[in-house]
């Protein structure tokens, strides 16, 4: 039975352990393709497509829309059609569940930890790590972390090193905050680069996260081998204050949901498990007070207190630029008004989220931008 091939329950990031299959997009006897979308599956953190990772005849949906399946969990089953209804019942009825074993992939994503000088602890996630090549740092947005990265880490990670930073304030990372302006979350960035004894590395921010990477570029300009801003704050006058307002605020679950529902084109990817993810994160010690000294020092009464479009007017490393057209957080219109020096990519219905909302796109994106970056 060697022609037949499973598709299982994906493992999308570090913390994943089960998936809900809420819907197929294929139909039992279709010949599918490598990275073809076949279903929605929804996390912890949010509903995801889910594409195909072999080409063949989908002879068995076995998985049933609804149900609720640890990682690795046998989802599909693809034969040729000399392969029996028989051999495929056999092979189902003995597949045995087995999660991806971290280790025997490669450099699958793993956790750390590390204090900087003032004792405060940070987290990162890495991915890569065996891998030569310039690393990627990636930076998060406001009220994100780096599981903000889920659907991008390892598929990056097949050629290079991938780092991605808990932002302080944020995620694992300590609360604590001094003044929580661009330049305190430059240092965790720069910090983390010299934990990883990282000479240079790619950039890559989402949101405020593309603001703190061009602060970097601009302080250490010679830590940089390229940047990339996804739907990046520090290139426009104004943020979408509801939004900043009301994801500190939010107490209740109705609230949160609503604010959150406005980081996406689909407001249905937000789910119930995100909701509560979220809820906990605010729940801990300093967390609220953080996002409010950050919101203040960044984005006060909805204006963004830094502007780097002068900045990119006279810089010499590659930059790219990947905003979602139905973005209301920060408006994509700003794209336009780039130097011609910076790479624009606008994706039609996408929302502020491009990286999860449009994965399979922003890693192609990123990946052919490396590769300029150095040849």
């Amino acid at each position: 039975m060697t022609d037949i091939q499973s598709i299982v329950m994906p493992k999308w990031g570090l913390a994943m352990e089960e998936g809900t299959l809420n819907t197929w997009m294929v139909a039992e006897g279709t010949t599918i393709i490598k990275g073809q979308e076949i279903a929605e599956i929804e996390t912890t953190k949010i509903t995801n497509v889910f594409e195909s990772p072999s080409n063949g005849n989908l002879r068995r949906l076995v998985a049933q829309p609804g149900a609720t399946l640890p990682v690795g969990s046998l989802l599909a089953v693809l034969a040729p059609s000399t392969v029996s209804d028989a051999e495929i019942d056999h092979f189902v009825s003995g597949f045995v569940v087995r999660a991806k074993d971290e280790a025997e992939e490669g450099g699958g994503t793993a956790e750390y930890r590390f204090e900087m000088a003032d004792g405060r602890a940070l987290v990162y996630k890495a991915a890569g790590t065996d891998r030569e090549g310039t690393p990627a740092l990636l930076l998060h947005g406001f009220g994100g972390d780096s599981d903000n990265w889920l659907f991008n880490i390892d598929a990056l990670a097949a050629d290079r090193p991938i780092y991605a930073l808990d932002l302080p304030g944020h995620g694992k990372s300590a609360k604590q905050l001094d003044q929580g302006d661009l330049d305190e979350l430059v240092h965790a960035a720069i910090a983390l680069l010299d934990v990883i004894k990282a000479e240079k590395a790619h950039l890559v921010g989402h949101s405020l996260g593309g603001a703190i990477a061009l602060r970097l570029w601009q302080k250490y300009p010679d830590r940089i081998a390229s940047f990339t801003g996804i739907a990046p704050a520090g290139l426009g006058n104004t943020v979408n204050r509801q939004y900043v307002r009301g994801f500190i605020d939010a107490e209740k679950r109705k609230e949160l949901k609503a604010a959150l529902q406005m980081l996406f084109a689909d407001p249905s990817l937000v789910s119930a498990a995100m909701i509560e993810g979220v809820q906990r994160f605010k729940r801990l010690e300093g967390a609220r007070e953080a996002l409010r000294t950050i919101a203040e020092r960044n984005f006060p009464d909805g204006r963004q207190t830094a502007d780097f479009r002068s900045f990119l007017q006279g810089v010499d490393k590659p930059a790219l630029v990947i905003w979602g057209e139905r973005d209301i957080i920060l408006d994509p219109g700003i794209s336009e008004q780039l130097p011609k020096s910076v790479s624009v990519g606008r994706l039609a219905d996408v929302g502020h989220m491009p990286q999860m909302e449009a994965a399979r796109a922003v890693n192609e994106r990123l990946i052919a931008h490396f590769a300029t970056a150095e040849t």
